[in-house]
């Protein structure tokens, strides 16, 4: 979909490996095996298309697309400590390898060295979304550790939860590339708004691969997140079943696989599934919308395509 962008891609990829170099031969090698697990990498992508809405120059985006990737890896890395995960992507996490305080420590590092690079950027206004994103993403982790094995909340909650969680982070990815090519304010504020709903559509994906997706497409086990506490749309909606909800409170963080394993049916089988699909498929509905707002060119296209295939993924 965005193979005329792989160069710059590439380019991302060494500056990724060169700022997190540490003088510490531990840190150096934790932070590098949270880099080589691999990812999307979507948010750098999203940041590079933003950038061909105004005068695109791969030497400024890089000092955007590279410290949003880096607090985004930071933010993955802490999870894995707060929600005890032994794998992601099919590799085991840094709290897993080494443990809990080394994750911390490295999480903070790859966060500063965020903060370092932030420092290239020129644009006041640039400085402003990344510090609010920032803030929004730090709320969004407490709010996840808040309302761990909460069965009582609502979609509002976990709507608000997912925007700050994830929808927010690839909101700004989208905007900043355009602000710091010095597009438009209409534009990046459109593409803000795109961001944003393929950003709920992505997280809301997620959750349902959570149920439905293999262990071997995950690269973790499936209904790790309700293993894990964290309570999704798909369960939510499950819930509203009185039968499945007695079920589905009796889950904790040392249940069997079994019993894991039988809720999970439960709800493949309550409708839920496909009642969250479709949320997922009315946000990435509006995220359509609003491209057809913007100015035509090649990135317009590649952000429809990745829209459509986000809807679609099976990991």
């Amino acid at each position: 979909m965005y193979s005329y962008l792989n160069s710059d891609i590439n380019l991302i990829e060494k500056e990724l490996e060169s700022t997190i170099e540490a003088q510490s031969p531990l840190l150096r090698q934790a932070s590098l095996h949270t880099l080589r697990a691999g990812g999307k990498r979507i948010r750098p992508v999203f940041v590079l298309l933003g950038g061909k809405f105004g005068n695109y120059d791969i030497n400024v985006i890089k000092n955007v697309a590279v410290p949003l990737e880096l607090i985004h890896m930071a933010s993955l890395v802490h999870d894995d400590v707060i929600d005890d995960a032994e794998l992601r992507r099919g590799q085991p996490t840094i709290k897993a390898k080494w443990d809990n305080r080394i994750a911390m420590y490295t999480g903070d590092y790859i966060f500063a060295r965020a903060l370092e690079l932030i420092g290239e950027i020129k644009d006041p206004l640039a400085h402003k979304i990344l510090a609010n994103t920032i803030v929004q993403l730090s709320v969004g982790e407490i709010e996840q550790i808040k309302d761990k094995y909460n069965f009582d909340q609502d979609l509002k909650t976990y709507f608000r939860r997912i925007k700050r969680k994830t929808a927010l982070l690839i909101a700004t990815s989208c905007q900043i590339g355009a602000v710091a090519s010095g597009a438009s304010e209409k534009d990046h504020k459109n593409l803000f708004r795109f961001g944003y709903y393929v950003g709920m559509s992505f997280q809301i994906t997620d959750d349902i691969l959570d149920f439905t997706g293999t262990e071997q497409e995950l690269g973790k086990p499936a209904g790790g997140d309700l293993l894990q506490g964290n309570i999704t749309l798909p369960v939510l909606y499950a819930m509203e079943n009185e039968k499945i909800r007695e079920k589905v409170i009796t889950i904790h963080e040392h249940s069997s696989r079994e019993e894991i394993q039988e809720v999970l049916t439960m709800i493949k089988q309550s409708g839920a599934i496909e009642r969250s699909f479709e949320i997922s498929d009315r946000y990435l509905a509006k995220a359509l919308a609003i491209l057809e707002e913007l100015p035509q060119n090649k990135a317009k296209k590649t952000l429809r395509d990745i829209a459509k295939f986000i809807g679609k993924r099976k990991n």
